[in-house]
């Protein structure tokens, strides 16, 4: 039973500091009491896995910031939560600890009960981070899984495609708060602005018949990669942390890498429609000066049905209602995109959208979630 315990282990070269510390946690924890770095180093690398190191900074050998480096270096041991017991008093000495990636400082002399807190509280965090991998892992596994068989029973490309639509958008609407209405509308509004470019000098090359029907037909799957955000961010009632927020915008990603594993068994006329879906996915959150997301991309960088689908995207949610903000009008949501021109859009693009408002209005009518 006692195995079952986290294990903690301590360094620290002052042999009262480790007694203290190691009564203090053997009757919760299995405790490891080490006299400096390099044991530390050498207790892992022979194969134990710690769930929480107490680390004293200075320490002969390999101090508490180098074993911390090298912790936290690994991509193996990288998750295993880092506290700094020690004397030292700089702000300089801390910070650098924790751009090291340590978790936490406890200032010598200790407080048991904080020892003890601080120690509880990052072992239930690191436990709480495990889960949520695990959860994210099993929800690409799945869409992997989805993908695959719907893939697989496809006899025909019409069929095959029209199949992977609606198999990842019932997951995605199941688990997204949005409507398939959302889909219909910026599915249309997409259409409409390939179309209007479609004689542009900058567009004419790329937008034949051919190219304007699969961006069409693959535009319902912008989104696809929610099904792997966790229910308790993409269900949230309400903005967004720093840190929910960087979980959401990882959205874009896991929509692109679901799809290339399903484009990996296609070929031909079917692979080059999930081609235009990996782009659409992953790049209709990046923007035309650089600043957007997963990859930063900037002007022509930027897939050419990502920047439509970025145009027709940002006037449905300005245009629909949301927990956290009232539905805009169609007025303020053209000069809203007005004024991203050339910063947020591709000023081509929006240019054209300004020709063609109107239509956006009439789509947004006929499939309005009401």
């Amino acid at each position: 039973m006692t195995e079952d315990r986290p294990l903690i282990v301590i360094a620290d070269d002052q042999p009262e500091n480790l007694f203290i510390l190691e009564e203090l946690l053997h009757d919760s924890y299995r405790v490891q009491a080490l006299d400096d770095g390099r044991q530390v180093l050498a207790f892992m690398q022979a194969g134990n896995r710690p769930d929480l190191l107490l680390l004293d900074v200075v320490m002969p050998g390999a101090d508490g910031f180098e074993v911390c480096r090298r912790v936290k270096a690994d991509p193996a041991t990288r998750d295993i939560p880092v506290i700094f017991i020690t004397s030292l008093e700089s702000d300089t000495d801390e910070e650098y600890g924790l751009s090291l990636g340590a978790e936490d400082f406890v200032h010598k002399p200790f407080s048991p009960a904080v020892v003890m807190a601080r120690v509880r509280n990052h072992l239930a965090l690191a436990h709480a981070n495990r889960e949520l991998r695990g959860k994210n892992e099993d929800l690409e596994r799945l869409v992997e899984e989805r993908t695959r068989e719907i893939v697989r029973r496809g006899q025909q490309i019409i069929a095959a495609q029209g199949a992977t639509i609606g198999a990842f958008c019932a997951l995605a609407e199941v688990r997204d708060g949005e409507t398939g209405n959302h889909i219909r509308r910026t599915q249309h509004y997409m259409g409409i602005l390939a179309d209007k470019l479609r004689t542009h000098p900058r567009f004419s090359s790329f937008l034949d018949e051919e190219t304007i029907q699969l961006m069409f037909k693959c535009a319902p799957l912008h989104d696809i990669g929610k099904v792997a955000i966790p229910d308790s961010i993409l269900q949230k009632p309400g903005r967004f942390t720093p840190e929910e927020w960087a979980i959401m915008q990882r959205h874009a990603q896991y929509g692109r890498d679901a799809i290339a594993r399903a484009a990996d068994e296609l070929h031909g006329e079917e692979g080059a429609f999930l081609r235009h879906a990996m782009e659409i996915a992953s790049g209709h959150h990046e923007r035309w000066d650089g600043s957007g997301y997963p990859l930063g991309l900037a002007g022509e960088a930027i897939p050419i049905s990502a920047r439509l689908m970025a145009v027709a995207d940002v006037y449905d949610a300005l245009i629909s209602r949301r927990v956290y903000k009232r539905p805009f009008s169609h007025e303020e949501a053209v000069a809203m995109i007005a004024a991203g021109r050339a910063s947020h859009f591709d000023p081509d693009i929006v240019d054209a959208f300004l020709e063609v408002q109107e239509v956006f209005h009439a789509i947004a009518s006929r499939y309005s979630d009401a």
